[in-house]
């Protein structure tokens, strides 16, 4: 049986270049998207794998529950949870469907999804899951000077992060790796369609974020920057979580004591 890979958001950038790189790899693909077109043509172009369309929209409760359904019925050996919109602004100027959607396509889909997955992932004793988040999701302690204001979707990519982590405690000795994916800034055509302007920003491929996220499953790392040279930097903010996480106690911190 041919190695079958779920890639969500594989219209373009991150998720179309591991659709490629996947597809090279000799894995049968399901591709999910919006624009059928796209996805359509991917599959036109590449004949040497069998490539399942999907059509649905990650920001609409049917459009997950289809994609989920689809992901349980599968003997899936990888499923990559890309999809993603930003909608970048402060939190009182971000209309309500705007923050509905952005939860949606990067909380409440990738969760499903992945949930969908794990149990068969687990009888075959096999499987990997990439959730690609993102650097923002380190930028929470950052000062109001840093620009654009973005609390929800940074939010939103800080859950990814900690869920990959925890699941991939649970899955620990199960065969199945499970990896949060943190570029930086990538050139794809995400900042464009939210009207950002990113022409005169260094910016990493699509291509050498796959190649770190595949790469980086090899190595064994839960969390792949691909971006961040000096990988102890990613061990000591896990140390530092931790200590903070082990530091607890039942007994009222000093400080909050009355004087």
């Amino acid at each position: 049986m041919n190695k079958l890979a779920l890639v969500t958001g594989a219209t373009s950038g991150i998720g179309r270049a591991f659709a490629d790189r996947l597809a090279a790899d000799g894995h049968d693909l399901i591709v999910v998207g919006r624009r059928k077109e796209r996805l359509d043509e991917f599959a036109a172009s590449h004949p040497d794998v069998t490539v399942r369309v999907v059509a649905a929209d990650l920001s609409t409760d049917s459009g997950i529950d289809t994609v989920a359904a689809i992901a349980a019925a599968e003997p899936l050996t990888v499923l990559v949870n890309n999809a993603g919109v930003a909608h970048y602004m402060p939190l009182a100027e971000l209309p309500a469907d705007k923050a509905r959607e952005l939860v949606h396509v990067k909380v409440l889909a990738p969760t499903l999804l992945t949930r969908a997955v794990v149990a068969g992932m687990q009888e075959r004793g096999e499987g990997k899951i990439i959730n690609v988040a993102g650097m923002i999701a380190f930028s929470g302690p950052a000062d109001p000077s840093v620009m654009p204001r973005r609390a929800v979707y940074a939010g939103s990519l800080a859950h990814l992060v900690a869920m990959s982590q925890t699941l991939s405690a649970e899955l620990e000795g199960t065969g199945v790796q499970v990896q949060v994916l943190c570029p930086g800034i990538v050139a794809t055509e995400f900042h464009e369609r939210q009207g950002l302007d990113m022409s005169v920003v260094p910016r990493m491929s699509a291509e050498d974020v796959v190649t770190a996220g595949l790469r980086g499953l090899e190595l064994g790392e839960v969390v792949c920057a691909p971006g961040v040279e000096d990988a102890h930097l990613l061990d000591a903010v896990s140390r530092a979580d931790l200590a903070a996480f082990g530091a607890q106690s039942p007994e009222l911190a000093s400080r909050y004591r009355a004087g």
